[in-house]
Parts: C-alpha cells; sequence; structure tokens
C-alpha cells in the first residue's frame, strides 16, 4: 500500500471537526487534539493579514481555514487525496486558501514559492525524517519567519499502533538541537498539559527562521 493510500485509509476514520466551537466561532486554531484546548494563533507571534502560511499535512484544512479569515494567503499540502477533496468541499468558498495533495519534501523540492509561517500540526513534521524535511522547509522559509508545529509528546500510547512506527518522536530538547542544526534559531519548546487526567498532553514547538 503506497504512502498516500495509508493516509487516504486513515482519514475515511477521521470525525469532522464541528461547525461551531464553545465560543460560537466557525473557524479556530487547535494545536492540541482535544476540543476548545491550548494556545490560539498567538503563538505564531505575529500579525497574519498578508502573511504566506504553508501547512504541511493540512488534513481537512480546518486551521488553515481559520488563518485565511485572518487574512493570510494559505497553501495546505496533504498527501492523501481525500483531505484535499474534504478540505475543498468545505473551506473552497474562502478567498486566500488553497489546497493540495502532495507529499511534503516533494511539493518543498518542486515549488519556487516562499513562506513566512510553516505550519504542521500532527503533521508531516512528526512523521517525515527531521533531518530530510527540515532542510527543504527552511529553505522555502522568509527570513525571520515562523516554524510551528505539534504533536503528542514522545512515548506517548495515544496513537494507533499501526501509525506508531510511522512517527519521529523526540523530545523538547531533542527538538530544539535538531532545529538549531538546521539554522533556526529562538526555538521554544513546551509540553500542554491536557484537560483532564487520562487525556493526551501535547507537544508544542515553534521557532525562527
Amino acid at each position: 500500500m503506497s504512502l498516500a493510500e495509508t493516509w487516504d485509509r486513515f482519514a475515511r476514520e477521521r470525525t469532522p471537526r464541528r461547525a461551531v466551537n464553545a465560543r460560537g466561532q466557525s473557524t479556530w486554531l487547535n494545536w492540541t487534539q482535544h476540543p476548545d484546548h491550548g494556545p490560539d494563533e498567538g503563538v505564531l507571534g505575529t500579525p497574519l493579514p498578508g502573511l504566506k502560511v504553508l501547512e504541511l499535512g493540512s488534513g481537512n484544512g480546518d486551521n488553515l481555514a481559520h488563518l485565511a479569515t485572518l487574512g493570510a494567503n494559505c497553501t495546505g499540502v496533504d498527501v492523501a487525496p481525500r483531505r484535499e477533496a474534504a478540505a475543498r468541499e468545505r473551506w473552497g468558498h474562502l478567498p486566500g486558501l488553497d489546497f493540495r495533495t502532495n507529499e511534503a519534501i516533494d511539493y518543498l523540492t518542486t515549488e519556487s514559492a516562499t513562506f513566512d509561517v510553516v505550519l504542521s500540526i500532527f503533521g508531516a513534521v512528526w512523521f517525515v525524517d527531521p533531518d530530510a524535511l527540515l532542510p527543504v522547509v527552511r529553505a522555502r522559509m522568509n527570513e525571520g519567519g515562523t516554524l510551528a508545529f505539534s504533536h503528542l509528546p514522545a512515548g506517548s500510547q495515544e496513537l494507533k499502533p499501526g501509525k506508531a512506527g510511522m512517527r519521529h518522536d523526540h523530545t523538547p530538547d531533542e527538538w530544539t538541537k535538531l532545529l538549531h542544526r538546521h539554522d533556526f534559531t529562538d526555538v521554544h519548546a513546551e509540553v500542554i498539559e491536557p484537560p483532564a487526567v487520562h487525556s493526551a498532553a501535547t507537544m508544542l514547538i515553534w521557532a525562527t527562521a
């Protein structure tokens, strides 16, 4: 089974995000897997209007759609064709928002565009060898831009066994060293505690290009 087929099968099992959150918002950014929990787009630390944003592993496009409503020009890349179709169906009416089906490294090495913000929320940064991915991400980022990503903490048992062998788990210290090695600076890494006992924490990391 190809990588695209594997993730397409995984996409079929996912429940679509609810239409409105607890605050009554129809779009929002969620770094964790828990609803109405964790920080918002303020992690990016910069006004979003006019910025070029790329999400690697954009899924159904929900997080990226929120940034588009704030004025960013957004591109989402996902290896699963089903994800692009779902994202276009739900968010295709928004301006400044585009979705592509592609593998992260292939996209970054064949496209010439550069970006001010690169996101990966439980996405490609977790599932692609960082020594292969981070250099090509850095090459497509404008100076002073922000790379931000989140995933389960290293050693978490929450991920389904079928995906456990695909992920690249690192501690905050290990991610900091990896990012510095690939010319990122001002690295911040934290573990966001879950909203309830026995639920999963989230590791959130952001750095400057």
